[in-house]
C-alpha cells in the first residue's frame, strides 16, 4: 500500500467519524426537540387551557350570571376538546362540556345561587382532574425524554471517545508509517555516504519511499562512477605531481602555516643528509637548532618581521660542503603559498615553499669570468704598454733605422694580437646577444683552407722552430664551408698547438674523407695533453685547464667560438688527447657531392 493511499484512508476515517458523530448528534437533538414539542402541544397546552378555565370559574363564582367569564370558559373548553392526547381525557372533556351546559341552564332558569355555586364547584373539580391528568402525563413524558437524552448523551460520549481514540491512533500511527521508512532511508543514505562497503540503499516496499530509494540508487551509481573517474584522475595527477617533485633537481621543502615540514623531496634530503622521517612532521624551529645548515635554511622563514609583513624575502646563497670536499652553492628561495577560497571569495595563506637551486656552475662561471676579466685586462695592458714604449723609442731621433723597423714590426704584431683579442670578444658578444653570424658557404678545397692558415701562423712556427707536416690528399672533394670562418678555426687550433708544443717539436695537419658526406681536418701536437675529464670543458667559454708545464692559457674563448663556427656549418669539433702524449683536435665539414663537383 502506498503512503498516499495510507494518508488518504487515515483522513477518510477521521472524516467518517466526524460525519457519523455529527450526524448522530444532529438527529438525536432533532428527535429530542420533536419530543419536547409534542409534550408542549399535548400536555402543557392542556394545563394552560385548564388554568384559563379555572380563572373563568373564579370570576363566575363572584358573578354567577356574568357572560364574559362563561364565554371564556367555553372557549378554553373548546380548545381543550381539540387538544385531547391522553387516555380518559376525552371523558373528562365530555363531562366538563355537559356540566357547562347544565350550568348554562341553571343560569337561564334563574336557579338558586346555591345550585349555581355547587355546579361551579363540580366544574372546578373536573377541571382539576383534567389538569392533573395532563400534568401527570407531562411529568411522565418529561422523565422519559430525560432518560432518552441521558442515553443519547452516553451514546454521543461513547462515539466521541471512540473518535478521539481513533484520531489519537491515527496521529500516532500515521507519522510513524510515513516517517519510519524515511528514517530508514536516511540511515541507508548516511551508510552509503560514509566510508564503508555499502553502495546502495535497500528497497523494502514498492511505495513512494521505494521509488525515492530506487532514484537514489541510480544517482549513487552515477556518482560512484564519477567518483571512480575522479579518483583515477586525482591519482594520475597526484602521481604525476609526486613524480615531478621527486625528480626535481632542486631541493624542495613544503611547510604548512604552522611551519611544520609536510614534504621533502629526494634532492632536499640528499643535500641535508637526512631521511624523510627526520624532516617530515618536524617544526622549522626545532630543525633549525640541530645543524648550522638547517639554521641557514630556515633563517628566512623564522624572520618574524618578514612573515608578518607578508613579503617574500630575497633569495640568499647557501654554501654546502659536499662529502668529497667540493664546495657547492645553492640559491635559497622562500615563497609563501596562497589559495583563493571560492566559497568566501578570499585569499587564504596555506603554507611555505623552500627551494634550493644549485648555482655552483653559475658561481664558478662568475669566478672564471672575473678571472678572465683580470687576465684580459692584463693581456691588453701588456701589448699597450709595449706599443707605448715602442712609440716613444720611434720618436727618439737617435734610434737607428734598423731598430725603427724592428720596433714597427713589434707594434704591428702587438696590434694584430690586440685585434685578435677584440675580435674574439666581439664574436662572443654577438653569440651571447643571439645575433646571427652570416656565413658565406661555398665549395672550397681543403688545400686552400690549410694553405691560408699555415701562411698566417708560419712566423710563429719559425720562431719556435717547429716542424709542420702536411697530409692533405689532392683528390679530396671540396667542402661546403665559409672560407674565412673555417680558416679562422684552423688558425686557432694551430696557434694553440704552437703555444703548447715544446720548441723543435713536430706538428701535423691531416685532411681526409671520413664518410661520403663528411670531410675531416685534424691538428696533432706534441704538447702536455689534456685529461679526459676536461675534453668537453675546454670548449666552454672562459674555461681554464690546469697543467703542470707552466704554459699560460689563452682567453678561454677561441675553442668555444671555433665550435660555434663549425657546428653552424653542419660539422663537429672535438679533441682526442691523453696526458703526456699530446692532443689531437679534429673537426668535420660537409663534403660537396661528386655529381655537383663534375658539373
Amino acid at each position: 500500500m502506498s503512503l498516499k493511499l495510507k494518508i488518504r484512508l487515515s483522513i477518510l476515517t477521521m472524516l467518517t467519524l466526524l460525519l457519523g458523530l455529527g450526524g448522530y448528534t444532529f438527529f438525536t437533538i432533532q428527535r429530542l426537540e420533536k419530543g419536547a414539542l409534542g409534550i408542549q402541544r399535548a400536555n402543557f397546552r392542556s394545563v394552560e387551557y385548564g388554568e384559563q378555565m379555572l380563572r373563568a370559574l373564579e370570576q363566575l363564582q363572584e358573578q354567577p350570571t356574568a357572560q364574559p367569564p362563561l364565554q371564556q370558559l367555553r372557549r378554553a373548553l373548546t380548545r381543550e376538546a381539540a387538544n385531547i392526547t391522553e387516555t380518559g381525557e376525552l371523558e373528562l372533556v365530555d363531562t366538563l362540556t355537559q356540566q357547562v351546559a347544565d350550568y348554562q341552564r341553571l343560569v337561564d332558569d334563574r336557579a338558586p345561587v346555591a345550585r349555581q355555586v355547587a355546579q361551579l364547584h363540580q366544574l372546578r373539580a373536573e377541571t382539576h382532574r383534567m389538569m392533573q391528568l395532563n400534568a401527570a402525563s407531562f411529568n411522565q413524558q418529561t422523565q422519559r425524554i430525560t432518560q432518552q437524552a441521558a442515553q443519547e448523551r452516553r451514546t454521543v460520549l461513547t462515539l466521541l471517545l471512540l473518535s478521539v481514540a481513533v484520531g489519537l491512533g491515527l496521529i500516532v500511527r500515521l507519522p510513524r508509517v510515513v516517517l519510519r521508512p524515511l528514517r530508514r532511508l536516511r540511515a541507508d543514505v548516511e551508510d552509503v555516504a560514509s566510508p564503508g562497503p555499502t553502495t546502495q540503499v535497500s528497497i523494502v516496499k514498492n511505495d513512494e519511499v521505494g521509488a525515492v530509494a530506487l532514484a537514489l540508487n541510480r544517482a549513487f551509481g552515477y556518482m560512484q562512477d564519477q567518483r571512480s573517474v575522479t579518483r583515477a584522475a586525482l591519482a594520475t595527477e597526484r602521481s604525476r605531481l609526486e613524480s615531478l617533485i621527486e625528480h626535481l633537481d632542486e631541493g624542495l621543502l613544503l611547510l604548512d602555516p604552522d611551519r611544520t615540514v609536510l614534504l621533502a623531496n629526494p634532492a632536499a634530503r640528499e643535500l641535508l643528509g637526512r631521511e624523510a622521517s627526520d624532516l617530515v612532521g618536524r617544526r622549522a624551529e626545532d630543525l633549525s637548532q640541530q645543524t648550522e645548515l638547517l639554521h641557514q635554511l630556515f633563517r628566512p622563514l623564522l624572520a618574524q618581521e618578514a612573515v608578518r609583513a607578508g613579503e617574500t624575502p630575497a633569495p640568499v646563497t647557501v654554501t654546502i660542503n659536499r662529502p668529497n670536499g667540493e664546495t657547492a652553492y645553492y640559491q635559497l628561495t622562500l615563497n609563501h603559498i596562497v589559495s583563493r577560497n571560492r566559497e568566501t571569495s578570499r585569499t587564504e595563506f596555506v603554507g611555505h615553499i623552500l627551494s634550493l637551486r644549485n648555482v655552483s656552475d653559475f658561481k664558478k662561471l662568475d669566478e672564471v669570468k672575473s678571472n678572465y676579466l683580470a687576465t684580459i685586462s692584463h693581456e691588453l695592458k701588456t701589448p699597450l704598454a709595449s706599443i707605448k714604449l715602442s712609440l716613444m723609442l720611434l720618436q727618439d731621433e737617435r734610434t737607428e733605422a734598423e731598430e725603427r723597423q724592428r720596433l714597427a714590426d713589434g707594434i704591428r704584431d702587438e696590434t694584430q694580437r690586440l685585434l685578435g683579442m677584440v675580435g674574439q670578444l666581439l664574436a662572443v658578444s654577438r653569440l651571447d646577444a643571439g645575433a646571427e653570424i652570416q656565413f658565406d658557404v661555398q665549395p672550397i678545397p681543403l688545400a686552400d683552407i690549410v694553405r691560408y692558415a699555415i701562411e698566417t701562423v708560419r712566423p710563429q712556427l719559425e720562431d719556435r722552430e717547429l716542424h709542420l707536416r702536411l697530409e692533405v690528399p689532392q683528390d679530396l672533394p671540396p667542402a661546403r664551408a665559409d672560407l674565412e670562418k673555417t680558416t679562422w678555426v684552423l688558425i686557432n687550433l694551430l696557434a694553440n698547438a704552437i703555444r703548447y708544443s715544446p720548441r723543435g717539436a713536430d706538428l701535423c695537419v691531416r685532411a681526409h674523407q671520413a664518410t661520403p658526406q663528411q670531410l675531416q681536418i685534424s691538428v696533432q701536437d706534441c704538447g702536455p695533453g689534456i685529461a679526459p675529464e676536461y675534453h668537453e670543458r675546454i670548449f666552454q667559454r672562459f674555461s681554464e685547464v690546469p697543467n703542470a708545464t707552466g704554459h699560460k692559457g689563452g682567453s678561454g674563448l677561441g675553442l668555444s667560438i671555433s665550435r660555434e663556427f663549425i657546428e653552424a656549418q653542419g660539422g663537429r669539433l672535438w679533441v682526442e688527447s691523453i696526458p703526456e702524449q699530446g692532443s689531437h683536435f679534429c673537426f668535420t665539414l660537409p663534403a660537396v657531392p661528386i655529381k655537383q663537383v663534375k658539373k
